[in-house]
């Protein structure tokens, strides 16, 4: 190496100064076009951000100075990377939070193909078992193109996390969508501490086959460029650990694998870790969110509209693994099958549109819309609502309802974690009753107290309902407190930090070469 290993662009990369680098498909931040044509900073959405934001918020001094590196995801967000120092939004005086920020210019199209053909597309797919393959996937040359293009979105991210990272710093990569990176940076910076989380769960061989050969192994092997692989529970780790055995070069232990490149081809032997890290909430943080006046407002809407009844709540986006067509089939047979609940039960379901530039969520969320009103029509009456379905995005709300619930659904296909399931537990005011998938990765954890459920079982889910509502008060009190202990065991600050320490305890770092070798 040089101080430099040669980019994609031919030039010397420069070593940076960072000792921590965490690298995400979404940043912390976000930008929208105001009124006036400004540029409107926002904090990032979805779960993975705010975790890992809150965790970064609160690294150790030993992890400063911290970059994060992550995609400009729409013409708002380019506009301010092209008006920024090398993408720094924090050297042109955006307020990142505390944490520096390089985000990349990625070509709209090229970013389209990665994220949405392939990452959404394909890999979500696969690693949710999400295909029908009676007609899907089919791999066809328009797949290569795309492929194409995931490729270089994973190359952008490695070069950017080289040119941050000062000698032997830590690398955090997360999720599916930079499968790649690990292998791609340990090439350019072998240095290096690459540590690669998987924040979905991980599909077992025969499933994970259906993706074409080369890019199967293509992805397994990037993965393996890292020092330590990170999953939210041992079943995921272990189909990972399963998936990568057929590959030749590898000794495969259950929590390592040791990695031999080929002789004659590039590579750096190394040996893999494998951690199971168990992602919870900021039980403190959430519960002071939860007392805030505007979740307070919303409380008492859904108090008055649900007028006395009892509340069966579920809060999830119109993903097609979260399984709500289904939930919402069972609540149905609950009144079909349980006549006494009717007039004294209301199902709450906030169910948030989620990645609309995909036709089969689009179709998705109107499936969600067409039951929830055929079951109004069904058991609707004058004094009665026995659904309210709010499909607008409003984090206030969410929280009341859950705080209000007193049985909370969660009932994923599939799942990597779902906080939802520990949100709800720690916010409850009215000992929820959690029924909860055994296919969601907190299962592991809450399935104890939780009722399990096998997800695609309606008529078993009517009957979960039910034993929840008529559960005895002291035996929802017990649940109720070993859910939201499990909930905060593992807040995202400590997640963060114990990868951090695992992850300088498993290899030290390489001396950095300043002899320009190859």
């Amino acid at each position: 190496m040089r101080e430099a290993e040669q980019g994609t662009s031919g030039g010397p990369l420069p070593l940076g100064t960072a000792r921590v680098l965490v690298a995400s498909n979404r940043g912390p931040v976000a930008f929208v076009t105001g009124d006036n044509g400004e540029l409107v900073l926002r904090r990032g959405a979805g779960g993975l951000v705010s975790g890992l934001g809150q965790a970064a918020a609160d690294a150790p001094p030993e992890a400063l100075p911290m970059v994060w590196v992550c995609a400009a995801l729409g013409d708002a967000d380019r506009r301010a990377v092209r008006a920024a120092p090398a993408g720094r939004l924090d050297l042109a005086g955006h307020d990142t939070g505390g944490t520096a920020v390089r985000m990349l210019d990625v070509d709209r199209v090229v970013f389209d193909r990665a994220y949405n053909a392939v990452a959404n597309r394909i890999l979500w797919f696969i690693q949710h078992l999400l295909y029908a393959p009676a007609s899907q996937p089919v791999f066809d040359p328009s797949f290569r193109r795309d492929w194409a293009a995931y490729e270089a979105y994973n190359a952008m991210f490695a070069e950017a996390l080289a040119h941050e990272a000062a000698p032997g710093a830590s690398v955090l990569i997360q999720d599916y969508h930079l499968t790649l990176v690990p292998g791609l940076l340990r090439r350019l910076r072998p240095d290096l501490r690459i540590a690669h989380f998987s924040h979905t769960p991980w599909a077992p061989p025969e499933y994970f086959r259906m993706l074409p050969d080369d890019v199967g192994e293509q992805i397994l092997r990037g993965m393996l460029g890292a020092d330590r692989l990170g999953f939210l529970t041992d079943a995921w780790a272990d189909a990972f650990t399963e998936c990568v055995r057929g590959l030749p070069g590898l000794r495969v232990e259950r929590r390592s694998i040791t990695v031999t490149p080929p002789a004659g081809q590039p590579g750096v032997a190394h040996t893999v870790r494998i951690g199971v890290h168990p992602l919870g909430v900021d039980a403190d943080e959430l519960r002071d969110r939860a007392d805030a006046s505007d979740v307070a407002a919303r409380a008492a809407e859904l108090v008055e509209l649900a007028e006395g009844r009892r509340l069966i709540v579920r809060v999830d986006r119109t993903e097609l693994s979260k399984n709500i067509v289904r939930g919402l089939a069972a609540y149905r047979e609950l009144l079909r099958t349980r006549p006494e609940w009717r007039g004294k039960v209301m199902h709450i379901v906030c169910a948030y549109p989620s990645r609309h530039d995909l036709p089969e969520y689009r179709e998705y969320t109107a499936a969600v819309q067409r039951l929830a009103a055929e079951i109004e029509d069904e058991f609707a009456t004058d004094t009665w609502l026995p659904l309210r379905l709010e499909i607008t995005d409003d984090y206030p709300r969410s929280i009341a309802a859950l705080s209000l619930a007193e049985v909370l659904v969660v009932n994923p296909i599939r799942d990597g974690m779902n906080l939802v399931a520990k949100e709800g537990p720690v916010v409850s005011r009215r000992d929820a009753v959690l029924v909860l998938s055994r296919e969601a990765g907190a299962c592991a954890e809450m399935g104890r107290a939780a009722l399990v459920i096998n997800p695609f079982d309606i008529q078993a889910t009517a009957q979960a309902l039910h034993a929840a509502l008529t559960m005895p008060a002291a035996d929802r009190r017990r649940r109720a407190g070993e859910l939201a202990a499990v909930a905060g065991r593992l807040p995202p600050r400590v997640w963060f930090t114990d990868q951090l320490e695992a992850l300088a305890a498993d290899r030290p770092a390489a001396p950095v070469s300043r002899r320009g070798a190859r």
